[in-house]
């Protein structure tokens, strides 16, 4: 898998306090996108994201990375039990039209209920995504070294 839809998820919106896993700074991006709208029971989406490289690094150092995410300290170490974690970077894709999908029941991936077309859409944050990835890709190293 090298590209694909980020299909909103909406269950952990039920939690009263769900904002406490993201970052202060990040919590009105959030709130503005918590529950996408719907028709039905298709729901809009309107980003996806390739793969640009996927690594492994160990929990212990994963604090390196708090930079290049919007949840908490607390919440990514509570999120991996293992002693490592594979991290991938990702570079995210506003589509030019959202789209209405449908999917199937799935933890990791779903599939939904119609093509969707991925050329013709612009690159989120476009200007600093190559500075970024160097900047991680350069931590990543330090780490393996």
């Amino acid at each position: 898998m090298k590209k694909f839809l980020l299909y909103p998820t909406v269950s952990y919106a039920n939690k009263d306090n769900y904002l406490d896993s993201f970052k202060t700074s990040m919590q009105d991006f959030v709130k503005e996108n918590t529950l996408p709208s719907g028709e039905g029971k298709a729901y809009e989406v309107k980003y996806y994201a390739t793969v640009e490289d996927v690594f492994e690094t160990p929990m212990s150092r994963i604090g390196k990375f708090n930079n290049y995410h919007i949840w908490t300290k607390k919440y990514v170490s509570g999120y991996f039990n293992t002693q490592n974690a594979n991290v991938w970077l990702l570079r995210v894709y506003e589509l030019s039209e959202p789209v209405y999908c449908t999917r199937s029941r799935g933890i990791v991936f779903v599939n939904i209920d119609k093509e969707v077309e991925l050329d013709y859409t612009k690159p989120v944050n476009d200007k600093e995504f190559h500075k970024l990835k160097e900047d991680i890709l350069n931590k990543i190293n330090r780490i393996l070294e």
